[in-house]
């Protein structure tokens, strides 16, 4: 707890100099004092906690599981084979360079309302972090190290599975870390620009109603629900990589 506590601290004086800022506005509309945010969350939380906080996570947890099956899969690849690495890695880099805003409307044209549209936006904020970072961890591994295993026979099969596939374990976890929000973000802005559920779908519906709470009552909802997700990914970290620690 002691570790934690200066952020704690530092989170209570903002909250605090919020309120304070929200009150001396008194304009609901635009600046929405945390009490009140809380308060409309409370009013609301049939329709927020039902209904549209399972649509996204729905889209949140199938985008990401897509993500790290596809992102996993291709870093194995070209970590395996230089020619595909020289022939995919660009390809990776291109799709960060393309506004995910600007696709989103496309989607919708392809897809439609269905979440399908939603899921591959959230792909596409978390496939690169994911892809890039895994295969970096299998490029960490030290040369001498796998020269040392091929000098007592061992195979690449051996090789991949006792060096290199620790070696990255680290790299997967902060690529999780790095993508997990990000999944969130997805999932929000593809609801926002093309849904009819989910928490970006209600703050988008809140908004052209002029409720400040009720925009940023989503918003609190999503960054919970990141940090609770990151926390859980950090607990698995620790469970699952012990010899780190112990090094």
């Amino acid at each position: 707890m002691k570790k934690y506590s200066s952020s704690i601290i530092v989170i209570i004086m903002f909250f605090a100099f919020w309120e304070g800022l929200a009150r001396y506005i008194n304009a609901m509309y635009i600046l929405p004092s945390p009490s009140k945010i809380i308060e409309k969350i409370w009013i609301l939380r049939e329709s927020l906690f039902k209904v549209h906080l399972p649509a996204t996570l729905l889209v949140t947890f199938l985008g990401l599981l897509i993500s790290i099956v596809l992102g996993v899969a291709l870093a194995v690849a070209m970590s395996l084979s230089e020619n595909i690495e020289k022939a995919l890695y660009p390809i990776v880099v291109v799709t960060q360079t393309v506004p995910i805003t600007a696709l989103a409307p496309i989607f919708v044209l392809w897809f439609g309302y269905s979440i399908w549209s939603r899921i591959l936006v959230t792909i596409l904020m978390t496939f690169f972090p994911i892809t890039v970072n895994v295969y970096d961890g299998f490029r960490s591994t030290k040369r001498e190290m796998e020269e040392l295993l091929i000098t007592y026979g061992a195979s690449k099969k051996q090789i991949f599975l006792k060096l290199k596939l620790p070696s990255a374990l680290p790299y997967f976890f902060s690529a999780l870390k790095i993508s997990v929000p990000l999944s969130v973000i997805g999932a929000a802005i593809s609801e926002w620009l093309g849904s009819q559920s989910g928490l970006g779908y209600f703050s988008k519906r809140m908004m052209t109603q002029l409720d400040g709470a009720g925009v940023f009552a989503p918003i609190v909802i999503l960054s919970f629900a990141a940090i609770i997700f990151v926390i859980i990914i950090n607990v698995l970290e620790n469970k699952i990589i012990k010899w780190r620690n112990e090094v």
